[in-house]
């Protein structure tokens, strides 16, 4: 028997949680790829002054993840894992944000549908936090660089 589902009540409470949470993550990743952009940019020497840095920087955080993951590709030499991985992730993070209640709206009538619903945005959370990890960690050893250069 299929249970009510009203947004809001406790049975979809979870559900809805976890769908922030990916949302959150992905900004998260958006934001970290922004960083790390703008840490190479600055490290190439393609930054001359503080407007100059401020303006791109701007331009780089109203990218979408899509273009980000683009220019990053181009910039920056990922073992070809974590390349795959961040393609994956992308592709995950529009299919959330985009179509996945459209398409999932009726598995979330159900208590199983839900929790299968649940254990795939927590997969997509962990995946993403851990890939915002590894380029920030990325972000930190090129700025340790750059700042030992210029000592």
């Amino acid at each position: 028997m299929k249970e009510n589902f009203v947004p809001g009540d406790e049975n979809s409470k979870e559900l809805f949680t976890y769908f922030g949470l990916a949302v959150y993550y992905s900004q998260a990743l958006e934001q970290q790829l922004a960083n790390l952009i703008m840490v190479m940019k600055v490290s190439q020497g393609d930054m001359q002054s503080a407007e100059q840095f401020n303006e791109n920087f701007r331009k780089k955080l109203s990218s979408s993840l899509g273009q980000l993951v683009n220019e990053i590709q181009h910039h920056f030499s990922f073992a070809d894992e974590e390349s795959a991985k961040l393609k994956a992730i992308w592709k995950q993070r529009n299919y959330i944000v985009h179509d996945y209640f459209k398409l999932r709206i009726h598995e979330a009538f159900d208590k199983q549908g839900r929790e299968a619903m649940i254990t795939e945005l927590r997969t997509f959370c962990d995946e993403a936090r851990m890939m915002e990890i590894r380029l920030q960690q990325y972000t930190v050893q090129l700025f340790n660089q750059i700042d030992l250069e210029k000592q």
